[in-house]
C-alpha cells in the first residue's frame, strides 16, 4: 500500500486547485466578470479542463507513463495558479478563465490516480485503493479552504490574489511527492486478447454502461447544486463569505469523509446497494433545498448530505468500473468514462449559474430529480437481470 498512500498524499495538495477553484472562483468571478450570469464560468471552464483532457491524459499516460504524465501536469497547474493570481490583480476575468482551465486539466490527471492506485493492489482491495486516495481530497477540503481564506488578504495584492499563489505552491508540493512514485504497468493478461475488446464493446457490457451512468449522475447532480450554492447563499441571501465558506467545507466533508468507511460499504452492501444509497441522500438534500427554506441550516445540511451522495454513488461507480476491463482496455475504458463523467460535470455547472438566476434556488434543485429517476431504474433494471440469470 506504499505507493497507495504516496498517491494519496499527492493528492492532498493536488486536489487543491479544484477545492480552492469550487470554493472562491464564483466569488472572484462576481467580481471580475462583466455580467453575473457569467460568474460560475470560471468553474465550468475548470470541470471543461477535465472534461476535454481526460481522454488524452489516458491516452498520454499509456504512452510515456503515469509517472512523468502526473508530475509534469502538477507543474503545469502552478504555472496555471501563478496565472489565476496575476489576473485577479489585474482584474482580468478573460485571463483568470483561461488559468482556470489548466487547473482543470491537471484533475484529469488527478482524477487518474484513483485507478493508478488499483493497479498497485490485488483485484480484491480495488475500493480500498479508490477510498484510500480519495481521502487525499478530504485532506484538500480540510486545508484549502482554510487556507485560501487565511491568505486571501496578505499583501498589498487584491483579495483572493495571495490564495492562488500559494496554490501554485501545492501543485509543486504535489509534483515533489510524485516523483516517489514507481511508473509500474501491470503485466497482461495471457487469456486476453494483445489490444483488448474496442470501446464499442465494452459499452455493450451491463456493468460498465451502469458504471458510467452512476458516475456521470454522481458529478452532474452535485456540481450542479454546489456550484450555484455560493452565488445562492453570499450574492441572492446575502451570507458572509465566511459562511459560504463553512458550507463548502461542510459539503466537501462530506464528499470525503465516508471514504474511511467506504471499504466496508463495498464489501457488506456491494456496489448497487450503495449506489441507492448515494441516490437517497441526494434526494434528501433536494427535499431539504426545495421544501424547507434558506437558512444556513437548511444550507449546511443539504449539502452535507449531497455531498455524502456523491461518495457513495462515485466510489461505488469506480469500484465496478474497475471490474469491467483487462489491463489491456485500463485506459480506453478509464479515458471514456472520465470523459463522459467530467463532461456532465462541466455541462451542469456550466448551467448552474444561468439556472440560480433564473430558476432559482428551489426549482434548480428539483431539476436533478429525472437523472436521479435514471440511476434508480438503471440500478433495479441490472440487479432484477443479474437475479434472472442467477448472477451473484
Amino acid at each position: 500500500m506504499r505507493n497507495v498512500w504516496l498517491l494519496t498524499l499527492a493528492q492532498a495538495f493536488a486536489a487543491c486547485g479544484t477545492i480552492m477553484l469550487v470554493t472562491f472562483g464564483g466569488i472572484v468571478g462576481t467580481e471580475l466578470a462583466p455580467s453575473a450570469v457569467l460568474a460560475t464560468l470560471p468553474v465550468s471552464i475548470s470541470i471543461f479542463g477535465v472534461a476535454s483532457t481526460s481522454l488524452p491524459a489516458a491516452l498520454l499516460m499509456q504512452r510515456i507513463g503515469r509517472k512523468r504524465a502526473f508530475v509534469g501536469s502538477a507543474l503545469i497547474a502552478a504555472l496555471a495558479a501563478l496565472g489565476m493570481a496575476a489576473s485577479i490583480a489585474l482584474h482580468n476575468f478573460w485571463t483568470f478563465c483561461a488559468s482556470a482551465y489548466f487547473i482543470g486539466a491537471n484533475m484529469a490527471f488527478v482524477q487518474q490516480y484513483r485507478f493508478a492506485a488499483v493497479e498497485f493492489v490485488a483485484p480484491a482491495l480495488a475500493g480500498r485503493a479508490v477510498s484510500t486516495v480519495m481521502l487525499g481530497t478530504l485532506a484538500a477540503a480540510l486545508v484549502g479552504p482554510f487556507l485560501g481564506q487565511t491568505v486571501a488578504h496578505v499583501g498589498d495584492w487584491p483579495e483572493f490574489t495571495a490564495t492562488y499563489v500559494a496554490l501554485s505552491a501545492l501543485c509543486v508540493t504535489a509534483s515533489l511527492i510524485l516523483t516517489r512514485l514507481p511508473d509500474v504497468v501491470p503485466p497482461p493478461r495471457s487469456d486476453s486478447p494483445a489490444e483488448g475488446r474496442s470501446l464499442s464493446t465494452l459499452l455493450r457490457v451491463p456493468d460498465f454502461r451502469l458504471a458510467v451512468l452512476c458516475g456521470l449522475a454522481s458529478y452532474a447532480v452535485m456540481s450542479f447544486i454546489m456550484t450555484a450554492t455560493p452565488l445562492s447563499m453570499h450574492v441572492h441571501d446575502g451570507f458572509a463569505t465566511a459562511d459560504t465558506t463553512r458550507v463548502i467545507t461542510a459539503h466537501l466533508l462530506g464528499m470525503y469523509l465516508p471514504s474511511l468507511a467506504a471499504p466496508l460499504l463495498v464489501r457488506v452492501l456491494g456496489v448497487r446497494a450503495m449506489m441507492l444509497l448515494g441516490v437517497a441522500a441526494n434526494l434528501a438534500c433536494v427535499a431539504i433545498s426545495a421544501m424547507l427554506g434558506h437558512a444556513f441550516v437548511h444550507y449546511f445540511v443539504g449539502l452535507v448530505l449531497l455531498g455524502l451522495g456523491w461518495n457513495l454513488m462515485f466510489v461505488a461507480a469506480t469500484t465496478l468500473l474497475t471490474s469491467t476491463y483487462t489491463p489491456q482496455e485500463r485506459f480506453r475504458a478509464q479515458g471514456f468514462n472520465d470523459l463522459v463523467v467530467f463532461g456532465s460535470q462541466a455541462t451542469a455547472s456550466l448551467l448552474a449559474g444561468t439556472a440560480i438566476e433564473t430558476l432559482g434556488w428551489e426549482s434548480l434543485n428539483i431539476a436533478t430529480l429525472p437523472l436521479l429517476a435514471l440511476v434508480i431504474w438503471a440500478i433495479v433494471s441490472r440487479s432484477f437481470s443479474k437475479f434472472s440469470s442467477g448472477e451473484a
